[in-house]
């Protein structure tokens, strides 16, 4: 099985991108051309652009609050080969996490913030005994995406 949530994570660049072109607009519009004044509901203009200015900045850094990142998931082969790196207006390095299915230990997974991150931490068996990853933070996936990794990993999770 291969999964990646390219789709996504398009999504909100593209979201970013729409509100930054909205928002330089009546920047533009308001104080540059001085082509109309905002005075919607007894709010000024200065209290507007604050305003504005404030969704422009939570939609930017949601995507860091709640550590999305891309993610390439597959249990092609030999091995189960997780390929990830954080998204936003920072992006991070690139990591990858390969097991081969013979060592894989298992997973355990975690949600903070109500639910809003979720995150999967793999297992290997090693010589000297059992090896933890750092958290993969699968946030970004939807429901039916984090249902078929996880059906995925417990084909390969050892039976006690």
């Amino acid at each position: 099985m291969k999964l990646d949530n390219s789709k996504a994570i398009i999504s909100f660049r593209i979201r970013l991108f729409t509100v930054t072109v909205l928002y330089l607009g009546y920047i533009i519009l308001s104080y540059v051309a001085k082509a109309f004044k905002l005075n919607l509901f007894g709010i000024s203009d200065t209290a507007w652009t604050i305003i504005f200015a404030a969704i422009w900045l939570f939609i930017a850094l949601l995507p860091m609050i709640l550590n999305y990142q891309y993610i390439t998931y597959s249990d092609d082969g030999d091995a189960i080969v997780f390929r990830y790196f954080t998204s936003g207006l920072v992006g991070g390095r690139k990591n990858s996490v390969e097991i081969n299915k013979t060592s894989y230990a298992g997973y355990k997974t975690e949600t903070k913030l109500f639910g809003l991150i979720s995150s999967i931490t793999l297992y290997q068996n090693f010589r000297e005994g059992v090896a933890k990853y750092p958290p993969i933070y699968i946030s970004a996936l939807n429901k039916e995406e984090k249902s078929k990794v996880f059906r995925s990993l417990n084909l390969y999770t050892p039976k006690a």
